[in-house]
């Protein structure tokens, strides 16, 4: 079902059921599962596979060229799963040559008005993001995480299972799981018990988490005289530990020990600034043209 208005580009391929609404753009390379949905005036470039169910609501752009210095024009892709729904205007766009090339969206996500997603960035599943939160290139969110309006998140920042960021946040540094951080600049404020019980936790799980909580980061906790890496180290040296803390742990020993500024991605990045040349190296006004 293709409204009259539309646009499908004859290399795009489309499953069974599609249906594209008036003035939507679908280019080439662009593939769409069975039962997507379009709404009116959405634009999809490609490289960009979606899985099935996807839901495109008026005014989204997705799989356009990354806003990177370091984009040379490649044809990087987009890759999006099953059962997302992208609310008015949100923004997604491909990946960039000196990193991985694809920007990935899992399952089951919901992305709400105005949210961008840049380049290189990994969104996994069940996640919700609500109006305007921005993610900055190369930024990883993992399942089940919960994001309240309007936060920014800095570029290779890893926001870990099931945490939840409150409105109006700025993230720069990782978040562990299981986590509420709220503020600006922002800090750990609680965790996030009411999503845990909403997911499906048993209260022992739960309990185990609260009491990582208070050890790590509760204000009594700090008044302790103890540090953090004290404190860090005498919790995964527990006999008891159940997976969820240790999992907590080992993200926060990550983004601590392999991390630079907080941030455990950085390590990983791999552009120079030879990658910035061609912008940066351009003559000024007032330098003379060779």
């Amino acid at each position: 079902m293709i409204h009259p208005t539309a646009y499908v580009d004859p290399k795009a391929e489309l499953g069974p059921g599609v249906r594209i609404g008036p003035y939507s753009y679908v280019g080439p390379g662009v593939i769409l599962g069975e039962g997507c949905l379009l709404h009116h005036h959405v634009s999809i470039a490609g490289p960009t596979i979606c899985g099935r169910d996807n839901r495109f609501h008026p005014g989204t752009v997705i799989g356009e060229d990354p806003q990177d210095i370091k984009y040379r024009g490649e044809p990087t892709r987009l890759e999006i799963g099953d059962d997302n729904v992208f609310r008015e205007n949100v923004t997604v766009h491909r990946g960039t040559e000196v990193s991985s090339g694809v920007t990935r969206i899992g399952s089951h996500n919901r992305f709400l008005v105005g949210v961008h997603i840049a380049h290189d960035a990994v969104v996994d599943n069940d996640c919700i993001l609500s109006n305007y939160v921005q993610l900055a290139g190369h930024v990883h969110l993992e399942d089940r995480v919960t994001i309240g309006g309007v936060v920014g998140i800095h570029h290779f920042t890893t926001i870990g299972m099931l945490a939840y960021v409150g409105g109006l946040t700025r993230i720069v540094t990782d978040v562990a799981p299981f986590m509420i951080v709220e503020g600006n600049p922002s800090r750990t404020r609680g965790f996030n018990e009411i999503g845990m019980k909403r997911w499906g936790y048993t209260e022992e799980q739960i309990r185990s988490v609260r009491e990582a909580y208070r050890i790590l980061f509760s204000s009594r906790a700090d008044n302790t005289g103890r540090s953090f890496i004290e404190r860090l180290t005498d919790l995964q040296s527990r006999p008891d530990l159940n997976g969820d803390v240790r999992y907590l742990c080992e993200s926060v020993r990550r983004s601590l020990h392999q991390g630079v500024y907080g941030r455990q991605l950085e390590t990983l990045r791999r552009d120079t600034d030879m990658d910035r040349a061609g912008f940066y190296h351009r003559p000024t006004p007032q330098e003379p043209q060779q």
